[in-house]
């Protein structure tokens, strides 16, 4: 086993996903609204917008993972990527919440063998965020990948996987709590220009934050360099042969599915369920600071328990305690928090893990097969992870229109009950699958050791 490393080092590699989780949190949080309600753009227009760029990633996402891969300098494969991009990512988040004056009327476009209506302002917003989604997968698969590559010790790739995420929850909780604040500041009424400045504050330190991360980093593994060397889609249909980079996919997708409807229907949940619209807020926000203990504790557990292990009890307490938010009555807001909170506590528990065990699976198909790309791992596993978000999100408006929800009304018992299935429901559901995947994952601790 190797030496632990040094917590500045750790610490180091975590601003990487402060740096990402700024774009991502903002797209997440704000974007919609600030399309709708900002630039003007019609709220189903930019609902295919946001599916037709994440259906993109399918393409670029295993592309950028074998460009990675096959990257040789003298600073390593991945860190480069930390400094190439980091600047086009600022830009393209400035530009991409930027709205200069363009028609929104509509007109037809013809490219030869397509044509499509499009006004010139949504024209604007595929482009830009196109731009901005592919920096993003530039930048964020690289980054995935060096966190497997600073250590090929399991335990110190869950650590260090533990400060990766309490970076990154620290980035969402700078973007939820000066976003708004900052469009205000700068625009004083004028929320186009506010919203452009604000990320403009962001986006610098998301550029700092990714250079702090390529100077206090350093590669020290090159599992791609003991691997057969093959083409991309080779590298790609590999990962498919790989039984338990497979499992953890899986376990990822199911996961992102339940988080994503969790976390949209949060906001219904709060102000119909309970009718404290009021406490939406405080429901994020204390979502977020779980999360950043549970990564914490993530960061604990794994010089004291074999991380698989307290993976499935994670998942254990996932299920137990949206299973019993299901039996708190309407209007009982503080008991609701508490398992939330508490919930989404053990959750951030597992994120961790699952990110270290991607390099896992890595050296698992070397020794099995001489064959491993661990940017192109890191890349099928964020897709897995995006298309769980995306179906996630997809579930939860299919959902609701089944259960015949009607926004700004009082809701019937059919829609309320569909609220509580989306929020506490499917998680219980998608905790089972997770365990009975879980069941089947063999690089554990012993593992380990016999390979170390």
């Amino acid at each position: 086993m190797q030496q632990r490393l040094p917590v500045l080092e750790k610490f180091g590699y975590g601003l990487g996903d402060l740096a990402s989780n700024i774009v991502f949190q903002v797209v997440i949080n704000f974007m919609m609204y600030f399309y709708t309600d900002v630039f003007g753009i019609g709220a189903a227009a930019v609902g295919t917008l946001m599916l037709v760029v994440r259906l993109f990633d399918a393409v670029t996402d295993p592309l950028m993972g074998g460009i990675a891969d096959r990257t040789r300098t003298r600073w390593g494969r991945y860190r480069p990527y930390m400094i190439w991009i980091a600047i086009p990512y600022g830009i393209l988040a400035v530009m991409t919440f930027t709205t200069p004056d363009l028609s929104n009327e509509m007109r037809q476009i013809d490219l030869g063998f397509f044509s499509f209506a499009m006004s010139d302002k949504l024209l604007y917003a595929y482009v830009t965020y196109a731009l901005l989604m592919t920096a993003y997968t530039a930048i964020n698969i690289p980054y995935s990948a060096l966190g497997g590559v600073i250590t090929s010790d399991p335990q110190e790739r869950a650590s260090v996987q533990s400060w990766r995420f309490m970076l990154a929850m620290a980035g969402g909780a700078l973007v939820t709590a000066t976003t708004l604040p900052l469009v205000d500041f700068f625009g004083d009424g004028d929320r186009q220009y506010g919203f452009q400045m604000a990320m403009v504050v962001l986006s610098v330190i998301a550029v700092l934050a990714f250079f702090g991360c390529f100077a206090l980093t350093k590669e020290r593994e090159d599992p791609t360099e003991k691997a057969e060397q093959q083409n991309i889609l080779g590298d790609f249909l590999t990962l498919l042969r790989n039984d338990q980079w497979v499992l953890i996919a899986v376990v990822t997708f199911v996961l992102l599915v339940a988080v994503a409807m969790r976390g949209a229907t949060t906001p219904y949940y709060v102000e119909y369920y309970h009718g404290t619209a009021s406490m939406i807020s405080v429901f994020m926000t204390a979502g977020m600071l779980a999360g950043i203990g549970g990564a914490m504790f993530a960061n604990w557990a794994s010089s004291h328990a074999c991380k698989v292990w307290v993976m499935r009890w994670a998942v254990v307490g996932v299920i137990v305690f949206h299973g019993a938010l299901i039996f708190v009555p309407k209007g009982q807001v503080m008991p609701a928090l508490v398992l939330m909170t508490v919930a989404n506590f053990c959750h951030m528990i597992l994120i961790p893990y699952l990110f270290s065990t991607v390099a896992d699976t890595v050296d698992y198909g070397l020794d099995r097969w001489g064959k491993g790309a661990m940017a192109m791992s890191y890349s099928g596993h964020l897709l897995a992870l995006k298309i769980g978000i995306a179906f996630g999100g997809a579930m939860t408006g299919w959902i609701l229109a089944f259960v015949k929800y009607a926004p700004n009304e009082e809701q019937t018992p059919e829609a309320l009950n569909g609220i509580l299935f989306n929020l506490a429901g499917s998680q219980v559901l998608a905790g089972l699958v997770v365990l009975a995947c879980l069941a089947f994952y063999k690089l554990n601790k012993e593992w380990a050791e016999r390979n170390a």
